[in-house]
């Protein structure tokens, strides 16, 4: 079985990440996406980095923030550092990229961060062009319905995102909205969204200028290529992600038996369980699109009974 790894981002926002060191100059604020990140060997609360970087950093210029592990020993909810970013978020006039809890395995799994509602962010911050979340709904990650006019990329990492936080995506108005990443998870980790949970975004009518869908990392992928496989949303995309789920020959038919694929520039379904076969047909249906697809992940369980298939990132 294949985990993806979750890895730091070097860029965010098309910029290079920066964290802060006492012996290392400040670059441009607006040269760099500063990362932000409670040390260890440190021990410095995460509201005293981040008054340090009030202090000394011109945040009007920040173009872009990563806020890694806000803790120091037990974990902690994140409820105060989305705080802390609305009470100053007039300090940041032209932050346009935000990305909340940059958090790897080895430093808390992704189903242990202890999320919150992040909807005050988003209104207040309504500039912002691309905000990217990671946590899992077990543990608090919440969204209500929003109008929010400038936002182009909305990405959801999770191991387990709660179907409530889905039909808010559906159901905000988001009209600049370009790309959207939805990493569904496992329902031992609080996901429980179904595909007519994400009917408002399949019609096509909700985001218009869509070109990036991401429908990922989920146990009823099948379903979902089945829904997509007549999806008016598609005919607008250029690019498409089915990746990271349980994705097999059933939900691989139907997409072959669905609309044409071939206008897409890419079609991703990494982390799969088809069968070379089905694969292969899918290729040639989808030339000239380039399908990203390595060699299919391995069922387990008992031969005679339903096969056990696995998310790429769950816990």
């Amino acid at each position: 079985m294949t985990y993806i790894r979750i890895q730091h981002p070097e860029h965010f926002h098309g910029l290079p990440v920066h964290t802060p060191a006492p012996s290392v100059p400040l670059p441009a604020a607006d040269a760099v996406a500063w990362r932000l990140e409670c040390d260890y060997d440190e021990q410095t609360d995460f509201g005293v980095l981040w008054q340090q970087f009030l202090d000394t950093v011109d945040t009007a210029r920040v173009r872009a923030l990563v806020i890694g592990p806000w803790w120091r020993e037990e974990y902690t909810p994140f409820a105060p550092v989305v705080e802390l970013i609305v009470a100053h978020a007039d300090r940041f006039p032209a932050l346009r990229g935000l990305f909340l809890a940059d958090v790897v395995g080895e430093e808390c799994e992704v189903s242990w961060l202890r999320m919150c509602d992040i909807t005050p962010v988003l209104e207040a911050l309504p500039l912002l062009e691309e905000f990217t979340v990671r946590g899992c709904g077990q543990e608090g990650l919440g969204l209500r319905p929003i109008r929010h006019t400038a936002l182009k990329s909305l990405r959801f990492e999770s191991g387990g995102l709660p179907g409530d936080l889905v039909r808010a995506v559906a159901a905000s108005e988001l009209p600049a909205l370009e790309r959207l990443d939805l990493w569904f998870g496992s329902s031992w980790y609080g996901a429980d969204a179904t595909v007519e949970d994400i009917g408002p975004v399949l019609s096509g009518g909700t985001f218009p200028r869509l070109r990036h869908l991401g429908l990922q990392n989920s146990e009823i992928q099948d379903e979902i290529a089945a829904a997509v496989a007549s999806a008016p949303v598609v005919a607008q995309l250029e690019t498409l992600a089915l990746s990271m789920g349980t994705l097999g020959d059933t939900g691989g038919e139907a997409l072959l038996n669905g609309q044409p694929l071939n206008h897409l520039s890419s079609l991703d379904l990494r982390h799969h369980y088809l069968t070379g076969p089905v694969l292969d047909r899918i290729r040639a249906a989808c030339a000239p699109a380039v399908v990203e697809g390595d060699e299919a992940e391995e069922d387990y369980g008992d031969p005679d009974d339903e096969p056990e298939r696995y998310v790429a990132v769950s816990e």
